[in-house]
């Protein structure tokens, strides 16, 4: 397969999770659109090809004063003029010689510089390199320095915050999508060694095959690669019981370092004193010290688990009831809230097994080691559900029933769109201390049904983590996105939280990291950045903020400060 299908093939099962919705394609056709790369491809061609060739003319002369892009950040700006860049291609060609290893095809550099995922204006690479091994990502590496051209990764291409658009001065995309394989399972031992474009459902998928009682649990979006998922410091449903990125699920990372020096960040052992965590600096470092081509990662034993679903008056009443499950040390792996507009399309997306009552629920999956020990915290959950006005308690006659309630519960992104024909969706997360969750869900759902946009709010409610998914269809819409989405990330600041649990910084929470961490901390960051990457090459213009007047004066008004404060 070329790598134009391939890539196209890759990206249109990601955007779709299997059924992602079309425009103009109602719910019960939706379900017989198993080819949807076939459409894009065909929607695409012609902007593909319009942006290609703005971005090859740019690079060719519009482009002529690379040197003097402005920048704000403190880090570097310099880069190569266009010629040098077309020698970087040509030196690439060169040393990769396979037909299909180094690509300008319009269509691969569109999906490399675009995403159906979020709201940030595409950017297109000059070109795009498919790597197959460490050493292949050092060949690139040491071509960029030689002609200061910038180098962005790229895998699984599942971010939500521009992780992946290129710097306006175009540059190298990395594809490591390909570095996919599994080296090592070390059974006995509870971890596994695989290439850094490894999807976590695919190595799950693998250990289930072979009959080894263990799973990865880190559990973010379909199509998230063990690469991507260390550079945004990701998490998902599970980190309610077994954390974040940021744990120790990583135990060692090998990573190709911007003057392409190849390090290891530790050995296998599972703990180590020698030193600090190497391996941490590069986990939420959103590519901009490093790129990851390998890692060892942690397993876990896989326990038997069951799920429930319980409906309440409002979100204020689920929150405050998942708060008090949790003190209660009930088996819990993951505990979700999903508001009434969510419950509401998941009905419309005509995916689930049934017809939900739309009101606020909760989502619980139980965990233990014997059905005896799932029925009792389920009767727990149901006890105290009850006393904070849960309805409905539902609990799973059977795996398969268990697998269909959580489903609909994973088909967040997806079913959210189907509320509004047509629409594109702005997915944010914020995350704050567990008591002044429902403070904020509560206030945040009344500010969005204030907007008049079509909204669901969706949470990992077991550790004050939620993600609000709004609907916009044109620039107004939008622009009033954009307002609430601030509003959002201000009220949880206000509240000792952070402008993002998960899904990463990337290009669109930049401003707010000296808000949040303060300018000490932002400094010690860029003073990082700019010893291992002295010539910014490493994903420029993610992470790292203005500096701090310019950050600011990017910020709406302050919020006003949250009630109960």
């Amino acid at each position: 397969m070329s790598s134009f299908l391939r890539v196209l093939t890759r990206r249109s099962h990601e955007w779709y999770g299997g059924w992602r919705p079309l425009p103009g394609i109602s719910s019960t056709a939706r379900r017989t659109t198993q080819t949807p790369s076939l459409c894009i491809v065909r929607y695409n061609s012609q902007k593909a090809t319009d942006a290609s060739a703005n971005a090859q003319k740019g690079n060719s002369s519009g482009r002529a004063a690379q040197d003097s892009v402005p920048t704000s950040t403190g880090l570097n700006n310099k880069y190569g003029t266009p010629a040098d860049f077309e020698k970087a291609i040509s030196e690439l060609r060169n040393t990769f010689g396979a037909q299909d290893a180094v690509s300008t095809d319009p269509g691969i550099l569109h999906v490399h510089g675009h995403s159906e995922n979020d709201y940030h204006p595409g950017s297109l690479p000059s070109v795009v390199v498919f790597p197959q091994s460490t050493e292949d990502v050092v060949k690139i590496v040491k071509i960029a320095n030689k002609y200061k051209m910038p180098i962005t990764p790229y895998s699984g291409a599942t971010s939500l915050e521009g992780h992946f658009r290129a710097p306006s001065v175009g540059g190298i995309c990395v594809d490591l999508s390909e570095m996919d394989r599994i080296i090592e399972i070390h059974e006995a031992d509870s971890d596994l060694v695989c290439q850094a474009g490894a999807r976590w459902q695919d190595i799950n998928e693998t250990l289930k095959e072979k009959g080894i009682p263990l799973f990865f649990p880190l559990d973010p979006g379909p199509g998230a690669t063990i690469g991507g998922m260390i550079s945004t410091g990701c998490s998902g449903t599970n980190a309610v019981r077994y954390g974040t990125a940021k744990g120790e699920w990583f135990l060692n990372a090998t990573v190709v370092l911007p003057s392409g020096e190849v390090i290891k960040t530790r050995r296998r052992a599972r703990k180590s004193s020698a030193g600090f965590d190497t391996t941490k600096l590069f986990i939420g470092a959103e590519g901009t010290l490093g790129i990851v081509t390998e890692a060892t990662i942690r397993l876990t034993p896989l326990l038997p688990t069951t799920v429930a679903v319980v409906q309440f008056p409002d979100v204020r009443k689920a929150t405050e009831a998942a708060n008090e499950i949790l003190n209660q040390g009930v088996g819990i792996q993951c505990i979700e809230l999903c508001d009434d507009e969510f419950m509401k399309s998941t009905n419309m997306y005509g995916m689930s097994t049934r017809k939900w009552p739309e009101k606020d629920s909760l989502f619980f999956k139980f965990q233990g080691p014997t059905q005896r020990s799932l029925k009792e915290s389920a009767e727990i959950a149901r006890r105290i559900s009850e006393k904070h006005g849960g309805t409905g308690f539902e609990l799973a006659r059977n795996d398969k029933e268990a697998a269909d309630l959580w489903q609909d519960r994973k088909n967040a992104l997806y079913s959210g769109l189907a509320l509004l024909e047509g629409s594109r969706g702005w997915s944010t997360d914020v995350c704050v201390p567990m008591s002044r969750l429902p403070q904020l869900v509560y206030e945040t759902k009344k500010d969005l049904q204030e907007t008049g946009l079509v909204s669901t709010v969706v949470g990992h409610i077991g550790d004050g983590n939620f993600h609000a998914l709004l609907m916009f269809r044109n620039d107004e819409e939008l622009e009033r996105a954009k307002h609430a989405v601030h509003r959002i990330v201000e009220r949880a600041l206000a509240l000792d939280g952070t402008c993002t649990g998960e899904h990463g910084v990337g290009i669109g929470k930049r401003k707010y990291l000296y808000e949040e961490l303060g300018p000490g901390t932002v400094e010690l960051m860029k003073s990082i950045k700019r010893t291992i990457d002295p010539h910014n090459l490493f994903n420029p213009g993610k992470l790292y903020p203005d500096d701090r007047s310019n950050a600011e004066s990017e910020l709406q008004p302050k919020l006003v400060k949250p009630r109960g404060l």
